[in-house]
């Protein structure tokens, strides 16, 4: 999380090439290898009673050795839980505070636009792009990021009999809204932190390195997801302070939005997708043949019930397509969705839609239950009329299998695309292909 420093150089620039000063930032609202012991050596050939004793000094120094090695690997495992922990809590409070006595003195910190050397230079780093100096005031607010795991850390031994530590990685989303810039673009950054942790410090572990690599530029083509540091590669930084600058670009006039958005939980930022997490909802369902039909017969069912957006229409291709009993297009409108630390699965359905649907002229509306799950997602501009949706659907396709992520099974049957707009709304218009990732095809 180095980008403030050389962030803020940029946000002089183009501020002052708009002669209208600096701007800043918002956010949104992360097996133990088994130790074996080898001794060898010759016994001369002296008497017995010399034997006796010398095997006996022989076994309690190997079993002395045994111990203090097994109660140093158990140490330091100890020690690592706890600065998997302290890392938590880092992110948690966006470093607020920051622990230094977990970091050497000289640690190094690298990011695809800039690099730092020592504590006192991250935190000052760090503080900045939460507003917690006056240069951040004036050039941040309220920086946040979430941290999806923390992973890493197991314990190995050389061959000279020494412990080592294997990296620690974060995997976090960090959101940044620049504060003077008129139109206040955000600024959505994800990807890994790559810790590097060897014995010793003040804690008995201590990260002596740390490396960002951001979802958008870094991953390799072609890389299996694990471990995740192999996936990540170094790039320019010309590119990366593009791939910022693109973010900073006005969007211009957008259509207004039907509803109030399904939530979602940020995982990725990556070349051309999104992943989500999307919680468990309750919605209602209706097959249609126009898609006006759908929105005119689901507007008229939800009238009172606050549906959320997007529009979600399911569609399947020609060749799934059964002739005897032809699979109908779909429309989807969620209603409630499933709160944080209530499950995975859609919460109960409003009483007054359980009692509508499928009788009377609503018999062909339906309840309909997803979910939590993972999505891909790619956004289009265009009208989304077939031809545009099954090549963007085709477009992520190739992209999700360029960075070794597997769609769930029996998805290639079908193309799911979702809209926000309100009907007949005017400005840029906002649809989306939704592809939903297996289980055990990403690393969330």
């Amino acid at each position: 999380m180095t980008l403030s420093t050389a962030a803020s150089k940029f946000i002089l620039i183009t501020a002052a090439s708009l002669n209208i000063g600096a701007y800043g930032f918002a956010p949104p609202p992360a097996s133990w290898a088994s130790k074996v012991l080898n001794n060898s050596g010759s016994v001369p050939s002296i008497r017995p009673s010399t034997i006796a004793s010398s095997m006996t000094s022989v076994v309690g120094e190997s079993f002395d050795t045994a111990t203090n090695s097994s109660d140093e690997f158990q140490k330091l495992s100890t020690d690592i839980s706890k600065l998997k922990r302290v890392l938590t809590q880092e992110y948690i409070s966006f470093f607020n505070p920051m622990v230094s006595s977990w970091y050497a003195a000289d640690v190094s910190f690298d990011d695809p636009m800039t690099s730092l050397s020592g504590v006192d230079s991250y935190r000052k780093n760090v503080d900045m792009l939460a507003g917690r100096t006056l240069m951040g005031k004036i050039l941040f607010e309220g920086a946040g990021i979430n941290l999806h795991s923390v992973t890493g850390g197991e314990i190995t031994e050389d061959e000279s009999g020494n412990l080592k530590i294997s990296e620690l990685v974060t995997r976090w989303t960090l959101r940044v809204t620049a504060k003077v810039l008129p139109w206040k673009p955000t600024a959505v950054f994800s990807g890994i932190s790559v810790y590097n942790v060897k014995p010793g410090g003040k804690e008995g572990v201590e990260i002596t390195g740390q490396t960002d690599y951001w979802d958008s530029i870094n991953i390799k083509p072609n890389t299996p997801l694990s471990p995740p540091q192999n996936q990540y590669q170094k790039v320019p930084t010309n590119i990366a302070v593009q791939d910022f600058l693109n973010q900073l670009k006005p969007e211009g006039f957008t259509a207004a939005a039907a509803a109030p958005e399904l939530p979602y939980l940020l995982l990725r930022r990556g070349d051309g997708y999104e992943l989500r997490r999307y919680p468990g909802f309750i919605g209602i369902e209706t097959p249609y043949v126009r898609r006006d039909y759908g929105f005119g017969s689901l507007g008229a069912f939800t009238k009172g019930m606050d549906p959320l957006a997007p529009s979600i229409m399911k569609v399947w291709n020609e060749d799934d397509l059964n002739e005897e009993e032809p699979n109908d297009k779909t429309m989807t409108w969620p209603l409630k969705f499933t709160n944080p630390g209530e499950g995975t699965d859609a919460p109960d359905p409003p009483a007054s839609a359980v009692e509508k649907a499928g009788d009377g002229q609503w018999k062909s509306i339906s309840i309909a239950r997803t979910p939590e799950r993972v999505i891909a997602v790619r956004t289009f501009e265009d009208a989304a009329m077939a031809p545009v949706v099954r090549n963007a659907d085709r477009e992520l396709r190739k992209i999700l299998k360029t960075d070794g992520l597997t769609p769930r099974e029996g998805s290639e049957k079908f193309v799911v695309f979702s809209q926000y707009d309100a009907v007949h709304s005017m400005g840029k218009r906002r649809s989306e292909v939704w592809i939903e990732l297996a289980d055990g095809g990403h690393p969330f």
